[in-house]
């Protein structure tokens, strides 16, 4: 799908929609207040360093660890109530794609049994030669022969487990897909095959898609649009051209000049690299204000809401309406 396209598909109700989810894994909170939509047939890239809440966030999305508040709506059902069945039913249109390709496959299974057991539970009525047509069909759409299904996950690269785990969440032909770093364990020579993979299953089947990842290079190239997390929470969200170009949070601006290849020489001094004191979020206030040079004292106090600074754009900042135009 086009970013045109793209573009059209936002005029309409959100595919999915989560709003002031609170996520918490034990005494910590791990997600709160996260709140953005995704459009049908859109990607959406995450982008946040390690132990910000990605990859918590989507399993929340998909009921994998438990909310303790907020939303999640799904074309008008509330994940976060719904009974087991409509669940069941849901879940065939979301499917996930995992960061370690040969951890996500079972050693015990053959790879035509793992791509084909989507369909022998949302699809129960298809005959064995059915089954095994399609999976023949998808093997070869991600770049695989047909005849590699019987075999097992421990005779295959990383990028071809990764290419068995896509096959296995496509097959199905999903509304949403979310990629969960489905390229960081792969070799740099592989990752942009991964990732056209993805783009063009993404044209072809008009599915979106929610594009976690700590590489901005990549996450600048799929996505349409950006979100930003640290600690927890959501710091800003843009299109991709106004992020790389203008980025209004601080946390943002750290990311780009932390890569001298994405820095985009803004009109502000750059955030100083993380500390120790400064990487556990803070109890009260902005979570980023111990590693801000801007911090003011109503940082400290205060968590900012994600206002909208400028069409489009949203950032969580008390002082961004200083240097945002």
């Amino acid at each position: 799908m086009t970013h045109d396209s793209q573009a059209d598909a936002c005029s309409a109700e959100p595919l999915l929609k989560v709003t002031g989810l609170q996520v918490n894994l034990g005494e910590r909170i791990a997600l709160q207040g996260v709140t953005f939509d995704l459009f049908a047939g859109e990607t959406l890239g995450l982008v946040g360093e390690s132990g910000s809440g990605k990859s918590t966030l989507a399993r929340a999305i998909l009921r994998l660890v438990r909310a303790e508040r907020g939303y999640i709506g799904w074309r008008g059902e509330n994940l976060l109530s719904c009974d087991a069945a409509t669940l069941r039913r849901v879940r065939r249109d979301l499917q996930m794609v995992f960061q370690d390709p040969l951890a996500s496959l079972d050693p015990r299974m053959t790879i035509g049994e793992t791509v084909a057991e989507p369909l022998r539970i949302f699809a129960a009525h298809l005959s064995a030669p059915e089954r095994t047509a399609r999976v023949a069909a998808i093997l070869e759409r991600v770049g695989l022969r047909a005849d590699m299904s019987r075999r097992y996950p421990h005779e295959f690269s990383g990028g071809q487990c990764q290419r068995v785990g896509i096959a296995r969440a496509m097959i199905l032909n999903p509304k949403l897909l979310i990629c969960d770093e489905p390229v960081s364990s792969l070799d740099v020579s592989i990752q942009g095959q991964i990732v056209n993979l993805l783009l063009d299953l993404q044209r072809d089947a008009g599915t979106a898609l929610l594009f976690i990842s700590h590489n901005l290079a990549i996450v600048r190239h799929v996505s349409r649009r950006i979100v930003v997390m640290f600690a927890g929470r959501l710091v800003e969200s843009a299109p991709g051209d106004a992020l790389f170009g203008n980025p209004a949070h601080p946390y943002t601006q750290a990311l780009l000049a932390a890569v001298p290849a994405l820095a985009a020489a803004p009109p502000f001094t750059r955030v100083p690299p993380p500390t120790e004191a400064g990487s556990r979020a803070a109890s009260s206030g902005c979570a980023f204000s111990a590693r801000c040079r801007y911090a003011i004292p109503l940082c400290e106090t205060r968590v900012p809401a994600l206002d909208q600074k400028r069409p489009a754009h949203w950032v969580a900042c008390h002082r961004a309406g200083e240097w945002i135009s």
